[in-house]
């Protein structure tokens, strides 16, 4: 049976600023659920202001491990003003640059679910240098360019521990998604193309997949 979260929390998940649509939140929680099984950490990269930071909390919550979320918080580069997804109440008056962090807190703070969650705030590149642990779930949705996108995977994929899964937002086949979504398509197909990972699910443009046993020797 696929888990599902409880009200309260599909509430707060709903109640954030953010991007996902609810079936592919569901899609996520019911991997971190089934990957907070292995006992390890449950990483993403990408934080915004913690909509999808709420489901991996509270999935890591209950598995009685703890949820990690990298961000630098100075927003993505189509959340930049003149752009699409850009929001004014992200931008701090006083500096005049996005700040996503205050909002981030608050989500989780109203959620309930601070307790649960390390943010690791600076870029993507940088911690996964630093980073030597593994763990049973990274979730990229960070960057939409190639440059950014395949940072994250090039840097956070090899600590997926093996039955882990790898979970890539913002997939788009169609040439007609270059910005969006042609980045992490390509980033997924490199996932597949490596041998390491096996596509397990697909919820609208979230990809799940698994890193595969390692071979005997």
């Amino acid at each position: 049976m696929t888990a599902v979260p409880a009200p309260e929390i599909l509430a707060a998940f709903e109640a954030a600023k953010g991007f996902m649509p609810l079936d592919e939140g569901l899609a996520l929680y019911a991997a971190a659920t089934e990957a907070g099984r292995l006992g390890l950490p449950l990483l993403e990269v990408g934080t915004y202001c913690g909509r999808s930071t709420i489901l991996l909390a509270d999935a890591a919550r209950a598995a009685g491990v703890t949820a990690i979320t990298v961000d630098h918080h100075r927003g993505s580069e189509e959340q930049q003003p003149g752009w699409e997804y850009h929001d004014p109440e992200t931008v701090d008056p006083e500096l005049g640059l996005m700040d996503t962090l205050p909002t981030f807190r608050r989500t989780l703070h109203r959620a309930g679910l601070e307790d649960h969650v390390v943010a690791l705030v600076g870029r993507s590149p940088q911690i996964a240098a630093l980073w030597n642990t593994p763990v049973a779930l990274v979730f990229i949705d960070g960057g939409h360019t190639d440059e950014h996108a395949g940072a994250d995977y090039e840097g956070w994929a090899p600590h997926v521990a093996e039955g882990g899964l790898l979970v890539i937002h913002d997939v788009f086949p169609d040439p007609q998604d270059e910005f969006t979504g042609q980045a992490p398509y390509r980033v997924y197909l490199r996932a597949l193309d490596s041998g390491e990972f096996e596509e397990v699910s697909v919820a609208g443009s979230m990809r799940v997949l698994r890193r595969r046993a390692a071979a005997s020797a």
